[in-house]
């Protein structure tokens, strides 16, 4: 409000009510507390759990089993034969299983082929090696991808590593399934290669079981036959394992003379 007008007869001049916000005073807040430094057992599992660690401990573990499949040697099971116990559906599985830990730990999977053929035939040796095959590369997908993937992405630097991450990572199935297919492609690498790009677990073992099946049945077959190499059976074998590797080389050639050209 306006005061009166005061006694000389002049006009009274506006005085603002003093509102809240003259009133109010203002209070200091404190500053946020500063996070703890983490102790020694913190910067100990944070180090354990970093990328490089992870990956680290990918290379103690394969190189560990490569060590254990030379000094098991389980080639020696292609003389000595399974045990008694190991007969029927309780064999297959149990080579099955050892069929996939010997991919990871890099034992070449055509002499696990073969074996899987003198072991159990043709039919019970394909089943026996195609479920080695998808375990084998689906263990090595896992390893890959949860202890090598995070260190290994930022180095997809190059012009063809990125061109492979983007091709596996967008068109998963078909691009493992030819990778499959194609004889000159070894095994163990395209599983790692596969974990450290976006592609999913489910389409890359799809691929993986029906990219395997013409290559391996050849293999088994190869082995259930042995010891009748006269055989259409055996000789046909021999050409479907011939021929894809002939074939591979022919095209690898050709891309090798192009990029020496270009």
């Amino acid at each position: 409000m306006l005061d009166a007008t005061n006694r000389s007869g002049g006009t009274a001049t506006a005085r603002p009510r003093a509102g809240s916000s003259d009133l109010a005073v203002a209070v200091p807040t404190a500053a946020p507390a500063p996070a703890p430094a983490p102790g020694p057992a913190g910067r100990c599992v944070r180090v354990l759990l970093s990328p490089w660690s992870r990956l680290s401990l990918l290379v103690v573990l394969l190189a560990s089993a490569a060590a254990v499949m030379v000094v098991l040697e389980p080639q020696q099971v292609l003389t000595d034969g399974l045990p008694a116990r190991l007969g029927g559906v309780v064999g297959v599985v149990a080579y099955a299983v050892a069929y996939g830990a010997c991919t990871v730990a890099f034992v070449p999977r055509p002499l696990l082929n073969l074996a899987a053929g003198a072991l159990f035939g043709s039919q019970f040796g394909l089943v026996a090696a195609l479920g080695g095959t998808v375990l084998g590369a689906g263990l090595a997908f896992c390893l890959g991808r949860v202890l090598g993937q995070e260190a290994l992405r930022p180095l997809l630097r190059g012009r063809w590593l990125k061109a492979a991450d983007n091709q596996l990572s967008r068109h998963g199935f078909r691009s493992m399934l030819a990778a499959r297919l194609f004889p000159g492609i070894p095994f163990a690498a395209a599983n790692y290669c596969a974990s450290v790009s976006r592609m999913g677990l489910l389409p890359f073992l799809l691929a993986t079981a029906l990219g395997s099946i013409p290559n391996t049945a050849a293999y088994v077959v190869a082995g259930a036959r042995a010891s009748t190499p006269t055989s259409p059976a055996f000789l046909i074998a021999l050409a479907c394992i011939a021929l894809p590797g002939l074939a591979g080389a022919v095209v690898a050639w050709r891309k090798r003379h192009r990029l020496r050209a270009g």
